[in-house]
């Protein structure tokens, strides 16, 4: 009996701890956030942390607050509070580490702090040129953070850290939020934005930018809140004369138009199929003599409809001629600097295949401006298939329209469409994205950037020379001894628009470029496939240039030296 009792009671202690167990936090894990991101000295950054809980496949996640422990593998670089707070203290990297208490035992997660030389309050000399630091970030979803800096380059040549001295903006805040005194970005919603740093000379009140892309890569898109249709309407005949439709959807606030003609979001409905139908991809056909409105519904995720409508006007008449009408895309270009240009493209829609076709470039194409000495546009007198027509350059502030004439080479009758090309008037004082004197696109001199992406704190060393082959002139890395010790943690300087630079990085377990600097030999020779020593010398090339109608331009580059 009393064996009995004593297994009765082992098993009664055995299930409370299982039930102790099952009643417990049922912590799985954490992920520390930002993972990674860069301070100049004396700055802080607050880090968060969030806790996934439960069995897979019934997973939820919670900001972590409580019964974390943090340290920082390099406190002579940077320290942590008990609340997560990191205070950037010399330049180089440290690890921050927080650790938690999980169900089966401690779980932890880091994030890397890159320091940067100490910013400074006053600037000396004008700045002329600005960089922000890093070019490109990427996050996986929203409520994840990073810190960009804003690096400025002096007349005198010197570099400043200006992160908290400039005017930081978001192109798109249903994507990302940025603190406008800080440079501290914030994750919203999926897609890409535009960060930018805006600065202002106390003296001369000239006005330098810089910018960069902050990628969102999880959570939900943009709603579409407009839809139009292009034409508004046509004249088919009743023989079965086709013509197309496109559906343009615009997202947002960022106000982007996105072609959703044939999306699964969308349907197609003809109001009285017996005069014209219409397909699932906006194709309508004429059947009989009438008139009918034909509907496009768009389909949000969240279930919410946005829809438009056209007219089809059906005759006995003979088809007329192919092109049936003519409409400009988009409707209208915004810039945000003297010297931007933006593309248009003229599509045509026509009575036989292919039913849509883009006339940009056609010979019968005239492209014009009602603005012609502020905003001028290209048009293809030649007739080359690879012409740059429709291509606007802002050269003022203001806006101006723009026309596409299509001759028809039969008859000499003129189709036309049009649309709006805008560069903002500036205000005082001036923000990013308007077309004030000194917002160039492109300049007598464009910015390098670099710095080191790794781990390695102690040998690395970039060097690149002047654009008159002046050895050194740029030297970045505590591998620099010259000259009475190492190189800034975050380098900057100036060259002309169409020089090609050449980097050599110097250093232990080198581990590569970033996208933007060509690995190449010591002249500046593009080495295909690219070949990379951990030991070093590697060598890349940068070519700074403007931008053209078939790449982008390539002014102001940072460039990321991978030393792990």
């Amino acid at each position: 009996m009393l064996a009995r009792y004593k297994i009765l009671v082992a098993l009664f202690v055995g299930l409370a701890l299982v039930v102790a167990g099952c009643s417990s936090s049922g912590l799985d894990g954490i992920q520390v956030n930002p993972s990674s991101q860069a301070l100049a000295v004396g700055q802080t950054a607050p880090l968060t942390v969030t806790a996934t809980y439960g069995a897979k496949g019934h997973q939820s996640t919670s900001t972590l607050t409580s019964g974390i422990t943090w340290t920082s593998s390099a406190p002579a670089v940077a320290t942590v509070s008990s609340l997560g707070v990191v205070t950037a203290l010399s330049a180089g990297t440290a690890t921050i580490t927080a650790t938690a208490t999980a169900f089966n035992g401690p779980t932890s997660s880091t994030s890397t702090i890159t320091v940067t030389g100490a910013g400074s309050s006053t600037v000396s000399g004008s700045v002329v040129t600005l960089a922000v630091v890093p070019g490109a970030q990427s996050v996986a979803s929203p409520s994840q953070t990073t810190q960009f800096l804003a690096i400025g380059t002096t007349s005198s040549g010197a570099t400043v850290n200006l992160t908290n001295q400039v005017a930081w903006s978001s192109s798109s805040t249903q994507i990302a939020t940025i603190g406008g005194t800080t440079g501290f970005a914030t994750a919203v919603g999926q897609g890409t934005a535009t960060i930018s740093a805006l600065f202002t000379n106390a003296t001369s009140g000239t006005v330098v930018t810089g910018t960069a892309t902050f990628t969102v890569l999880g959570g939900t898109t943009e709603q579409f809140t407009a839809i139009s249709i292009t034409p508004g309407a046509q004249s088919l005949s009743a023989s079965g004369q086709t013509g197309q439709f496109i559906a343009l959807g615009t997202s947002g606030t960022t106000g982007l138009q996105s072609d959703v003609t044939s999306s699964p979001q969308i349907s197609w409905k003809s109001a009285v199929p017996s005069i014209a139908t219409v397909s699932a991809s906006g194709l309508v056909t004429g059947v009989s003599v009438g008139s009918t409105t034909i509907t496009a519904e768009l389909t949000n995720p969240d279930n919410s409809v946005v829809s438009n409508t056209a007219t089809v006007t059906v005759s006995q008449t003979s088809a007329p001629e192919p092109l049936l009408s003519l409409q400009i895309i988009p409707s209208s270009i915004t810039v945000g600097n003297l010297q931007d240009t933006g593309q248009f493209l003229a599509i045509g829609t026509f009575s036989t295949a292919p039913f849509v076709r883009d006339v940009t470039n056609s010979p019968n194409v005239n492209w014009l401006t009602s603005s012609p000495s502020v905003f001028p546009v290209n048009t293809n007198s030649g007739g080359s298939s690879s012409a740059s027509a429709g291509l606007v350059t802002a050269y003022g502030a203001g806006s101006a329209t723009i026309i596409a004439e299509v001759t028809n080479p039969t008859d000499g009758t003129i189709q036309t469409a049009t649309a709006t090309f805008n560069c903002p008037t500036p205000t005082n004082p001036p923000q990013p994205g308007q077309c004030y004197q000194g917002s160039q696109a492109f300049a007598l001199l464009s910015t390098l950037t670099v710095y080191n992406e790794g781990l390695n704190t102690t040998d690395w060393q970039v060097t690149a020379a002047s654009a008159t082959g002046t050895a050194n002139v740029l030297h970045c890395g505590p591998g620099w001894s010259l000259g009475g010790g190492a190189g800034g943690s975050v380098c900057v300087a100036t060259y002309p628009l169409g020089t090609s630079i050449v980097l050599k990085a110097s250093g232990s377990n080198f581990g590569g470029w970033s996208y933007n600097c060509v690995p190449s030999d010591a002249l500046g020779n593009v080495l295909s496939p690219a070949t990379i020593s951990a030991a070093g010398p590697n060598y890349c090339v940068v070519t700074f240039s403007q931008a053209t109608s078939t790449k982008p331009a390539n002014t102001n580059v940072t460039v990321g030296a991978i030393f792990n």
